[in-house]
């Protein structure tokens, strides 16, 4: 088989997804890796060797120069790494060319901090009348943790009752303050305000408010803290017998002093201001300043653990759940050349294009993760990079419900 895919942006994730690609030639053939700036394709491609890898320049904001790419390449999909912003646009661009689309992260408009499927999930119909195929949100968390969520509840829960997802980054890459990845995504998603589902209702809290101390398998004990994260949106739709959902992610107290005072300084804000007669975006110019996450592989030390806490019941027996992948930054680097946070949203990324094009999971619409058989997804996962493991009963509490 030698499918064409067009890969869209270089970054950090970028990075690893067109060497994962790269790796599994038995599913891909031949790739257009494109974005703003080619001379980050270039560096990208000239790192692989087994199949062909071309670049391009392209403003994925623009619709018509995404949709000349794709109708002067013809790839059969097309993978989104850009940014959330323009992922409609991408996406109107495969709805005209007719080629499949897939994603890691859920568009948002760039002047509004504001996380939800609504824009996408709006596409299906036009999809679905095209014939062909959306899938959102193949990073790992979204993504991996969705497909966590439907694997436990096909094996193991014939009633899911609450969901704790978990996301611990215990790595240290040696600098001051640096995000893991676009700082501008990562700023933006952790300064909003704190959401959790309960009883068929989301909750708002205080950004960064509500912290547990979690002891993360393999990694270690820490303070964790409630977000709001979109696979949590999807997953209630599509698992509404879930009566609570949340999901946590840790921050070291170094970044929460240094984020506060960039809170209250205004460098965190995405309205534009006035300087010396130039209106500059504050997160945009911190962005600037700030490492480039690509750039952190390099020295990075430590390791990760995401995963899913289930509670339900089994055969009318109540269960607890816990599975989870953990990942190395090292170990990451001297495979791919980027950090393990790259790594573990660029792997499920290929293997969810794999999953298309083998037509393993295929459906004419929109669809996130979850709604596919997670089976031969989760039989592949450690082959590529990503092994996981499983804890049962009372030590799989790692939050208490």
């Amino acid at each position: 088989m030698s499918n064409k895919v067009l890969v869209i942006g270089a970054g950090g994730v970028s990075n690893v997804v067109v060497k994962k690609c790269a790796q599994n030639s038995e599913v891909f053939g031949e790739i257009l890796l494109a974005s703003r700036t080619k001379s980050k394709c270039d560096a990208i491609a000239a790192q692989v060797k087994n199949i062909p890898v071309h670049t391009a320049q392209v403003d994925a904001d623009n619709l018509a120069e995404v949709a000349a790419l794709i109708k002067d390449f013809k790839p059969k999909m097309v993978i989104n790494v850009a940014l959330p912003y323009q992922d409609l646009a991408i996406m109107d661009a495969c709805l005209q060319e007719g080629v499949d689309y897939l994603d890691t992260a859920n568009y948002e408009p760039k002047d509004v901090a504001k996380f939800e499927y609504s824009w996408q999930w709006a596409y299906h119909e036009r999809f679905k009348d095209a014939g062909i195929m959306a899938l959102l949100g193949s990073g790992f968390d979204p993504g991996v943790t969705n497909v966590f969520t439907a694997y436990a509840k096909k094996h193991h829960f014939d009633r899911m009752d609450t969901l704790d997802i978990v996301d611990c980054n215990n790595g240290d890459h040696g600098k001051a303050f640096a995000t893991n990845f676009n700082p501008e995504i990562n700023i933006r998603e952790i300064t909003q305000n704190g959401r959790y589902y309960k009883d068929g209702q989301w909750i708002e809290i205080p950004a960064l408010s509500v912290k547990a101390d979690i002891d993360y398998p393999e990694v270690a004990r820490r303070g964790s803290y409630v977000l709001f994260h979109e696979e949590l949106e999807s997953l209630v739709k599509h698992f509404p017998e879930i009566k609570q959902a949340r999901f946590w992610m840790t921050f070291g107290e170094e970044y929460i002093k240094h984020l506060t005072v960039l809170q209250n300084v205004g460098m965190t804000g995405i309205k534009p201001v006035k300087f010396q007669g130039t209106e500059v975006v504050p997160l945009e110019f911190l962005k600037a300043l700030l490492p480039e996450p690509s750039s952190l592989g390099e020295g990075y030390s430590g390791k990760t653990c995401i995963g899913c806490q289930i509670t339900g019941q089994k055969d009318g027996q109540d269960k607890t759940y816990f599975v989870y992948n953990v990942s190395d930054h090292a170990e990451a680097f001297k495979e791919v050349g980027g950090q393990a946070i790259a790594y573990t949203t660029g792997v499920p990324a290929m293997l969810g294009a794999a999953m298309m094009l083998t037509n393993k999971w295929r459906g004419a619409g929109v669809f996130n993760m979850e709604q596919f058989d997670p089976d031969p997804f989760m039989d592949e996962l450690a082959k590529w990079g990503l092994p996981w493991s499983e804890i049962h009963g009372s030590d799989a509490l790692l939050v208490s419900v």
